[in-house]
């Protein structure tokens, strides 16, 4: 990064205000920061974070911020990505449908069995893709495509279950997502165009559409997590690349679209950054 972006970074964390006529700078106050993963950390395709950023999120800890995974990925697969600090953050899981506090559900969002089934069968008639049903104790796919099944075991490293019929599940559907190995943008269309006066289906990453639960999303999420922590809007920091990131990004006081994110985000966000890093570090680098 240049030391001119830096200058520019570095501004970003200040107000300027009028005391006895004079000008100052106060440092604005950060307590939660709330982070994407696909796309915004985790960078091309890549399925462990960054070297050395458990190491900031820590540090961030002991300055007296606290950081929330927000993820359209389950929670025992953020667990696992952030094992060396799991119990020291909180989780926006499932694109917003769980949230987790502590180690305590605080929101859960549902999809209407009715409509959760109306959705498999879409899948089926498309044809192409395959279907990703997320229950809170596990997730389950119908598909009988071996390179699905080992792309969300041995990549993704999710804890699915296969059955014959995604109806024979009997949990509550948290969220459902649809996987085109060829892109998003060849289903996102089709879905909408069926379904979006009912639920809201938003891309997710480069290959994923998802199904998101009435009233559920990572904005409503990340406000009913700083509700429960007692940390005000303006003190929330919030990074995200895609449609399912905007209300999270509309949000939080702060908030910074990826440069190589999907088009149009950045006008739901305060800034634009290349790096969470970046950001994350030069924020600790300042006094408070």
């Amino acid at each position: 990064m240049s030391s001119a972006a830096c200058k520019k970074l570095s501004d970003d964390f200040y107000m300027t205000v009028n005391s006895n006529g004079k000008q100052e700078k106060e440092i604005l106050m950060i307590r939660l920061v709330a982070s994407d993963l696909d796309g915004t950390i985790l960078k091309n395709g890549a399925q462990e974070l960054p070297a050395g950023f458990c190491d900031t999120v820590k540090k961030l800890k002991e300055r007296g911020v606290q950081f929330a995974a927000a993820s359209g990925r389950q929670y025992y697969n953020l667990r696992r990505l952030f094992e060396p600090v799991r119990d020291d953050i909180h989780y926006i899981a499932e694109n917003g449908s769980l949230c987790v506090c502590s180690g305590q559900v605080i929101s859960r969002g549902l999809i209407e069995r009715e409509l959760g089934e109306r959705i498999f069968q879409a899948v089926r008639k498309r044809g192409g893709c395959h279907c990703l049903l997320s229950c809170e104790s596990a997730c389950y796919t119908d598909s009988k495509d071996p390179a699905f099944i080992r792309h969300i075991r041995e990549v993704v490293h999710y804890d699915m279950k296969t059955v014959e019929k995604l109806e024979e599940v009997t949990e509550p559907f948290l969220k459902i997502a649809v996987c085109d190995f060829t892109g998003a943008d060849n289903i996102e269309s089709y879905f909408q165009k069926i379904f979006e006066s009912e639920i809201k289906v938003v891309t997710s990453g480069m290959i994923w559409i998802d199904f998101i639960a009435p009233n559920a999303n990572k904005g409503s999420a990340l406000a009913k997590l700083a509700a429960h922590l007692g940390i005000a809007q303006e003190e929330c920091m919030a990074f995200g690349d895609q449609y399912n990131d905007v209300e999270m990004l509309e949000f939080a006081g702060r908030s910074y679209a990826m440069s190589d994110g999907a088009a149009g985000v950045s006008k739901y966000a305060t800034d634009v950054t290349d790096s969470v890093e970046d950001v994350l570090k030069e924020f600790l680098r300042n006094p408070m």
